[in-house]
C-alpha cells in the first residue's frame, strides 16, 4: 500500500430510458465527484469522472475496473481498478491498483424515474476509502 484516503462527495444520476427500450426508465450513473482526505482529514486530492484520482501535487491516475463486490445495502459496491500509467510526478506516480472499500451511500435514488422526468439529475452523497498500491 502506498496511500490510504477517504473520499467524501456525491454521485450524479440522470433519469434516462433504459438501454434498448423507450418505455422503461431508470436512474443512470453519470459521474462522481469527491474530495480525497488522508487519515488526519487533510485534503490530499480529488476524485472525478474517468475514473480519475488527482493529488494536490498535480499527479493523477486513471484506470479500468477489474472487479466489484457487493457492499452493505444502500452502498455502492466495493471495487478494484487497474491503474493506467500516472501523469505528473508525485503521490500518484507508479500506482498500479486502486481499491474502493468501506463504501457508504451513493446508490441510485429510490424515487421513481419516468418519461416525465427524463433528463432530471440528482446527486447522492457517498463516502469510500480509496487505497492506492504501488508494485
Amino acid at each position: 500500500m502506498s496511500l490510504h484516503t477517504v473520499g467524501v462527495g456525491e454521485i450524479t444520476y440522470e433519469c434516462r430510458a433504459k438501454a434498448g427500450t423507450t418505455a422503461v426508465f431508470e436512474w443512470a450513473f453519470v459521474a462522481p465527484v469527491a474530495t480525497l482526505m488522508d487519515m488526519s482529514k487533510k485534503e490530499v486530492g480529488k476524485y472525478y469522472a474517468g475514473p480519475t484520482w488527482e493529488a494536490i501535487d498535480g499527479s493523477k491516475v486513471t484506470g479500468k475496473q477489474v472487479a466489484v463486490s457487493p457492499a452493505a445495502p444502500g452502498s455502492i459496491p466495493l471495487q478494484l481498478v487497474k491503474a493506467e500509467p500516472a501523469t505528473g510526478n508525485g503521490a500518484m506516480s507508479n500506482v498500479t491498483y486502486i481499491q474502493r472499500l468501506n463504501t457508504k451511500g451513493g446508490v441510485a435514488p429510490a424515487d421513481a424515474c419516468s418519461a416525465g422526468s427524463v433528463g432530471a439529475k440528482t446527486q447522492v452523497a457517498y463516502q469510500a476509502d480509496y487505497v492506492f498500491y504501488r508494485m
